[in-house]
């Protein structure tokens, strides 16, 4: 719901000194944001100072205290907030030496990062960690969901809320919906986020082969195919039901804090949607399905297709894809059906899923000479045409929009086209410009909007899209945007946060996720939401549930002081409109890493 060597000898450049480091002067106050997963070697470095005076200079120290790179800031680039009126960007390129490193200006020191002499390690290293956040997603003790209910979409009490009204009714079942990940910082499953997850992580492997990223695209796969019943030609969308009802007959989820473990042993007559989660589905039974989940859903298997080295694995995983997609309604579409209730996952956009579904579809055919591929490339061409018709524009890569995924792999499977491989890359251009456009008037550089749910994953899929656009075009004016959004989500952004659990120094403590709350373990790999709209937090943080420990332990919020731009971060786990994580900000950052 959303609800960190050896020093070698140094390299002779431009500004580059070595000696003791003074720290005589009066620090100016304030505070220097890096990226803390580090920097290659021959990249560009940027790195920036909130300050509450007018700075100058600054100095580059390694792993002794000995200064190796001094040089003046960069332009002032505006207010931050009443107590941090500048923003300095600093360019930290010529420092190519491999090492470990910290920024100063006087009084204040940034954390630490490493420089290397590729970055591909340290996104390796942070993509690992992401993957194993899946890991720890995994049910494996829902054991009643082997034999679950299915229930009729029930009625909630306004668009807004997750109650329900009156009873649940009972229209099938018992179906097998073991498996799969929990979706966030509760236990619910949705296809819709799976699937989503699902392609991500399987293009991934397609792109660079990692065997740890295999195995939870299987673990997924596995469980997406539960979700969808062959015979019957139904989709189910969702495990367990979010709250309770109207009537206070039953409670949900997301009603009581506690382990998952227990679920399966409650005996309280309430709790029976908890003991036995209930199903709910798409569609009756054969009837269309939502083309946002039947696009997607069919792109996950058709991507699995594509990997899957067992032909006959790889060829089941197709005709899969084949029926689920051949089932998408794509006339009178009205409210697209995602979750429920529809508020916790409000998509909008479709056409881009259909032209993903009808990609993923084409490029598993040609793999494995199956003579439907030019059909479904032709859908897929049309689907692109749609979206860019009446879809475009108003968003980048994220859950909500797939479209630059679609893209750039029409454009590998029809690049002899080369009015639709012109056209696809305009619109993936086009994207880029969006965030491109912010970047350039951001004191950070961000692309993605802070003040609005969702922002780390926005940004990743900003690093994504880059990578693909120059993959797809050989353009690579938008790679040093890429990097940026990458600095940002790994702490060169106003807090000093690295949005990945962690990776870095300084990231998410208490997340808003009941197994590491309840635990204390540390969710690592786990990516947060990050920054939100401030005026999410007019009135405070919500109450503490029943069973959650309270953390931090003094209600302590060290980040207010950088609340600025309409944007605030809070990490306390009251805080689900920033410190919660969830399976598709994993997933982004895993094919940012890529």
């Amino acid at each position: 719901m959303r609800s960190w060597r050896r020093f070698g000898a140094l390299v002779v450049a431009a500004g580059l000194v070595v000696g003791p480091v003074s720290t005589a002067q009066a620090a100016p106050g304030g505070a220097i944001r890096v990226n803390q997963l580090g920097y290659g070697a021959f990249d560009g470095k940027a790195a920036y100072v909130l300050s509450r005076s007018v700075a100058t200079r600054f100095s580059v120290v390694d792993r002794f205290g000995r200064r190796v790179l001094s040089g003046s800031v960069g332009k002032d680039v505006g207010e931050w907030n009443a107590a941090y009126p500048h923003v300095y960007q600093l360019d930290l390129s010529a420092l190519k030496v491999p090492g470990h490193y910290r920024v100063e200006v006087p009084g204040v020191a940034s954390a630490g990062f490493d420089v290397r002499a590729s970055a591909d390690r340290l996104r390796s290293s942070a993509k690992d960690k992401a993957v194993g956040f899946f890991t720890a997603q995994r049910d494996t003790v829902h054991r009643n969901d082997s034999k679950a209910l299915v229930y009729e979409i029930p009625e909630f009490v306004d668009p807004d809320s997750d109650q329900t009204v009156g009873e649940l009714k009972r229209i099938g079942g018992p179906v097998d919906v073991t498996g799969g990940w929990y979706d966030a910082g509760d236990y619910l499953k949705f296809t819709h986020i799976a699937a989503y997850s699902e392609s991500l992580l399987w293009a991934s492997v397609r792109d660079r082969p990692d065997g740890k990223v295999l195995a939870e695209a299987r673990h997924g796969l596995d469980w997406l195919d539960k979700m969808w019943d062959q015979r019957t030609r139904t989709l189910y969308i969702q495990v367990g039901v979010g709250a309770g009802n109207d009537t206070e007959t039953y409670i949900g989820d997301h009603d009581i804090w506690r382990l998952p473990g227990v679920d399966d042993h409650l005996t309280d007559p309430s709790e029976r949607f908890l003991r036995n989660r209930p199903v709910f589905r798409a569609a009756a039974p054969g009837k269309p399905i939502s083309p946002n989940l039947a696009g997607r859903t069919a792109a996950a298997f058709a991507l699995a297709a594509q990997v899957e080295p067992n032909r006959a694995d790889a060829r089941r995983h197709l005709d899969t894809a084949a029926q689920i997609f051949a089932q998408a309604q794509t006339k009178n579409v009205g409210q697209l059906v995602t979750s429920l209730p529809f508020a916790f996952y409000p998509e909008t956009a479709w056409r881009d899923d259909l032209e993903l579904g009808a990609t993923e579809l084409a490029l598993a055919a040609k793999r494995l000479g199956d003579p439907r591929a030019g059909a479904w490339l032709k859908q897929a061409a049309y689907w692109a045409s749609q979206y860019i018709a009446h879809e475009a524009g108003g968003d980048t890569l994220n859950l909500y929009d797939v479209s630059a995924l679609a893209h750039a792999d029409l454009i590998r499977a029809a690049r002899t086209d080369r009015p639709l491989v012109r056209e696809l890359a305009s619109d993936l251009r086009a994207q880029l410009e969006i965030g491109a456009s912010r970047s350039a008037a951001d004191p950070f550089r961000a692309g993605a909007q802070y003040a609005e749910f969702d922002a780390v994953p926005h940004t990743f899929g900003l690093a994504t899209t880059a990578r693909l656009y120059a993959r797809a075009t050989g353009d690579h004016r938008y790679d040093a945007f890429g990097q940026h959004q990458l600095d940002w989500a790994f702490g060169a952004n106003a807090w000093g946060v690295s949005f990945v659990i962690g990776v870095g120094q300084t990231f998410e403590r208490c997340p808003h996720h009941q197994i590491a709350n309840i635990t204390g373990r540390q969710l690592t790999g786990a990516v947060v939401n990050g920054p939100n709209s401030a005026d999410l937090f007019t009135d405070g943080l919500d109450d503490y549930l029943d069973g959650m420990t309270h953390c931090p332990a003094d209600a302590s919020d060290p980040y207010a002081q950088y609340t600025g731009h309409d944007s605030r971060y809070v990490d306390d786990v009251r805080s689900w409109q920033t410190a919660e994580p969830a399976d598709d900000f994993a997933a982004i950052a895993v094919y940012a890493l890529t």
